[in-house]
């Protein structure tokens, strides 16, 4: 008897127990969406987008911070689309602390990313006019309420990414003119290109750099393969034409309030889409005339393109994976502020103190403008500025995020020289420090260059880049 239950024990061991080198069960992936609405409740509330701010009396349509979790037994990580023109890192990080302490994500595995829609309330104001300080709490208990919310609807899903080309919404804005027609810049001196120089032919000569043409998606579904979440990306500014005095999320949020009909989803899908790197390109066909458009109807246009493009994509995923595994990194880099030289600064002193309105007016366009941002750097107490860069692996997909308004040469660099087959650049993520130029652009100068619109080291996008690609290398070992 004792000779028969120690076979018993040795047999239901060798079924029950896994030896050395025995291959373990593969891990189920996770995941989880929510939408919480920020929509401003106060007004008027300021828009900062431009040089000259602008008041809101009303929303023309929801803001809102949206968040997709993902989860293995090792790893839990979130991406988050924000409706806001640029959130500082210290508000994210706020954010994310709150998320963190409810539901145990470490902040560094928590990506948000801001759409830069220029009819959006500042996020940053702490001491003014009540209903932008009443915004700032609301945005940040919003961002972190949408991860809380994403995280306890984890579940098991199965996960796909592709991408579908729209070439025909993005522009390069940046132009060479022809000879005798570029005007001078703000600091009295002459640039090689210019940023929206109008659509005459008679100035127009040709673009200073390419177009990123794809919308990358990541395409999540539930485990009776229904649409859960869809977070999608393209390399295009914000498109405008909204009504007057009206806040609007812009195309990014038409997008999202489309994507579900698209894919015949249920009530509880969850659509975003992200800025890529759209630095230097926008909404505007500089060679074409468009007939006119009604307020708000280039953003429904451009929209229902994207989600149309989306649609295409996601049709081209052929295998959705239930053990895709997903890994995520942050890095600190430390980059040099930009300093002017004394004769620049001189010069801002000199066009500061011109009060005469006839003499002002002689001046180059935006001259007392960026002679103030020359006077601040100058003045400016740091040296440095630390910037935080995420990369994302999703199965064979990679997801890098910069928080600058990146240019598009960097991320199309990004895209060619990544170990994984797929590649998404998320700009604005995590922070908005200004332009990201390459070193060839700075070369050219105009508006993205300058000296306040771009304020870090001239080689700061190739310091970047290099970091990623080590970044994602590493991430290209988690195992499969």
């Amino acid at each position: 008897m004792r000779l028969l239950m120690l076979l018993v024990f040795v047999v239901s061991c060798s079924s029950a127990c896994p030896s050395d080198g025995a291959e373990t069960k593969p891990v189920v992936l996770k995941a989880g969406a929510a939408a919480v609405d920020i929509t401003p409740k106060q007004y008027p509330i300021r828009m900062p987008g431009g040089f000259n701010a602008k008041y809101a009396e009303k929303a023309h349509d929801q803001f809102f911070a949206r968040a997709l979790v993902f989860s293995d037994d090792d790893t839990t990580l979130a991406m988050v689309v924000l409706d806001s023109l640029g959130a500082s890192p210290e508000v994210l990080d706020e954010a994310k602390a709150i998320a963190a302490e409810k539901t145990g994500i470490p902040q560094q595995n928590m990506l948000v990313c801001s759409t830069h829609t220029h009819t959006g309330p500042p996020s940053n104001v702490k001491e003014g006019p009540a209903p932008e300080v009443a915004f700032r709490k609301q945005l940040v208990d919003g961002v972190a309420q949408s991860i809380i919310d994403a995280h306890a609807g984890l579940q098991p899903c199965s996960v796909g990414a592709a991408a579908h080309p729209l070439p025909e919404e993005v522009f390069n804005r940046r132009w060479f003119l022809k000879p005798g027609k570029m005007p001078p810049n703000p600091f009295g001196k002459m640039d090689i290109v210019k940023m929206n120089p109008g659509r005459s032919p008679d100035v127009l000569d040709r673009p200073a750099g390419p177009t990123d043409p794809d919308i990358s998606i990541i395409a999540v579904r539930d485990a009776k393969r229904k649409p859960l979440a869809l977070f999608a990306n393209y390399s295009l500014h914000y498109v405008g034409g909204s009504p007057g005095g009206q806040l609007s999320a812009d195309y990014f949020g038409e997008f999202s309030r489309l994507m579900p009909s698209r894919l015949k989803a249920g009530d509880n899908f969850v659509a975003m889409m992200s800025n890529g790197t759209s630095g230097d390109i926008n909404n505007i066909p500089f060679t074409v005339t468009r007939p006119p458009r009604e307020p708000f109807e280039q953003i429904r246009i451009v929209a229902q393109k994207a989600a149309d493009a989306s649609w295409f994509a996601y049709q081209k995923i052929d295998d959705f994976h239930t053990d895709a595994p997903i890994g995520m990194l942050q890095r600190d880099v430390v980059l040099k502020y930009r300093r002017p030289s004394e004769d620049d600064v001189a010069r801002a002193r000199v066009v500061l103190a011109i009060k005469d309105k006839s003499e002002i007016e002689k001046l180059p366009r935006l001259a007392q403008n960026y002679a103030r941002q020359t006077v601040r750097a100058a003045e400016r107490e740091d040296d440095t500025l630390t910037v935080q860069v995420q990369a994302i692996r999703i199965g064979d997909l990679a997801v890098c995020g910069i928080p600058f308004e990146t240019f598009v040469e960097i991320g199309l660099e990004l895209k060619d020289r990544s170990p994984l087959p797929q590649t998404m650049v998320i700009g604005l993520a995590n922070g908005r420090h200004g332009y990201l130029p390459t070193p060839d652009q700075h070369r050219l100068g105009g508006y993205e260059t300058w000296l306040g619109t771009n304020v870090v080291q001239e080689d700061a996008s190739e310091i970047l880049i290099a970091t990623l690609l080590e970044m994602l290398a590493e991430l290209e070992e988690v195992d499969s």
